[in-house]
């Protein structure tokens, strides 16, 4: 049973990350839990009005989240999938890390507009807080992104880090859910090589890929090319369905989704993003 949790403020990028979720996951038992986070930010009322206004704010959202939930289970009856409510006042992030221990999650599913959606300045936006400072496997899934599952999934990386099993299970899980084509992409600029442990990190990848992905798999480098950029091409001329990356690898995440570059990249707006932690 897998548990995934979908922070929500009903929104349309929200309700379509819940979807996608859904079909992505539609030959697993999963429970989704449902959450909405709400703040109370009229503080210049008196304390009775006050009240008022939070419990009248608190029916509402409450009776959304229900329905939600059961519309949820109706785009889900083929399915094994369970669904599950939680409404709760406080800061965001606090409260995802909350929830992610107290219901043993091991997935978040976050809505996003694409390019304003997950960046405000620098790391700003709950979606590039969640990935930042929860720890826990992250897919962000822009507004415009296609309900179906991924056929070719690129992993952008700079064999800078050791992928451990925690790492590579959840690539490996991606893979069997769509049969997809698992794409290794590296770009390097001209006459540069990988070091030592780049090789032995690249080595590492490439035996337990010839191990799990049943040949569905390709290792890529593009030379002389800034890496954004680089992906940008690779993610365009390959008709990318999927982007994983390693929280692990913070400055490589940076470089491609806060970036201020980034406004300038267009496959932030319809293409998911799996971004795994340890």
């Amino acid at each position: 049973m897998k548990n995934i949790l979908v922070p929500t403020d009903f929104s349309e990028n929200s309700i379509r990350a819940l979807k996608y979720a859904q079909v992505l996951f539609s030959a697993m038992e999963c429970n989704f839990y449902l959450l909405y986070v709400g703040t109370l930010l009229d503080t210049k009322k008196d304390s009775e009005s006050f009240q008022e206004v939070e419990n009248d704010s608190s029916e509402n959202t409450k009776k959304r989240l229900n329905d939600l939930v059961k519309k949820s289970r109706k785009h889900s009856t083929e399915a094994n999938h369970f669904f599950f409510a939680l409404h709760e006042y406080g800061f965001f992030i606090p409260t995802i890390k909350k929830h992610v221990e107290e219901q043993n999650i091991q997935l978040i599913v976050m809505g996003t507009k694409g390019i304003s959606g997950i960046r405000e300045k620098v790391l700003g936006s709950n979606a590039g807080d969640v990935i930042t400072k929860v720890q826990c496997n992250t897919l962000v899934v822009p507004v415009g992104v296609e309900l179906s599952k991924p056929k070719e999934i690129a992993f952008p990386t700079d064999f800078n880090i050791f992928y451990s099993l925690k790492i590579l299970r959840p690539m490996e899980e991606m893979v069997t859910l769509g049969k997809a084509k698992f794409s290794v992409m590296n770009a390097l600029k001209e006459g540069d090589s990988l070091n030592e442990e780049q090789e032995k990190n690249k080595e590492h990848l490439l035996d337990f890929m010839q191990d799990s992905f049943e040949g569905k798999y390709g290792f890529h480098t593009i030379s002389n090319q800034k890496v954004k950029p680089a992906i940008q091409c690779f993610v365009e001329s390959r008709d990318i369905d999927m982007i994983v990356m390693v929280a692990k690898n913070l400055n490589f995440i940076q470089q491609i989704l806060f970036d201020s570059i980034v406004e300038q990249i267009s496959f932030h707006t319809k293409i998911p993003f799996y971004v795994i932690h340890e």
